[in-house]
Order: structure tokens, then C-alpha cells, then sequence
């Protein structure tokens, strides 16, 4: 059973963990473009790694990798996971 643990933006999340998108902030074409890659309220999200100085930030989300700027990152908010 998966419980939620917390509520944080993406750009802090660790690699390795994994959580659930739960908003989406920013201006309107920073918004429309994450959400036009996927990353939409109620995807599942999994931070896979990060640059040596934080930027970019590579993701797994619906089966496929993607990667993001560390301020496009910001805008998004993820409940995290635990078992």
C-alpha cells in the first residue's frame, strides 16, 4: 500500500524517488510546455538522475525519459511515494 509522504517541488526531488504530480505553476507558455510533454496533474514521475551541478534534471515518466531545466522544474509539485 502506497502512502503519501509529502508535497515538494520536482527540482528537490532525489534521485531515485518517485511521486505523483500534483500542480503545475508558472507563466503560461512555461506551463503549456510541460504539460504538453506529459507531465500533466496525476502522472506518475520518477527522478532518474541529475547533472553534475543540478541542471538538467532527467525524468521517467510514461515510459519514456525525458529531461528538464532545473527552473522549469520548479513549477512542478509532486506528492512523493513511500511503501
Amino acid at each position: 500500500m502506497r502512502c503519501i509522504e509529502s508535497e515538494m517541488r520536482l527540482s528537490d526531488v532525489e534521485p531515485g524517488q518517485k511521486g505523483v504530480v500534483v500542480r503545475i505553476k508558472g507563466s503560461g507558455t512555461t506551463r503549456r510546455r510541460i504539460m504538453d510533454i506529459g507531465i500533466v496533474r496525476g502522472a506518475e514521475i520518477k527522478v532518474i538522475r541529475r547533472a553534475p551541478l543540478g541542471d538538467p534534471v532527467e525524468l521517467e515518466i510514461r515510459d519514456y525519459n525525458l529531461t528538464l531545466r532545473k527552473k522549469e522544474a520548479e513549477n512542478v509539485y509532486v506528492s512523493l511515494e513511500g511503501e
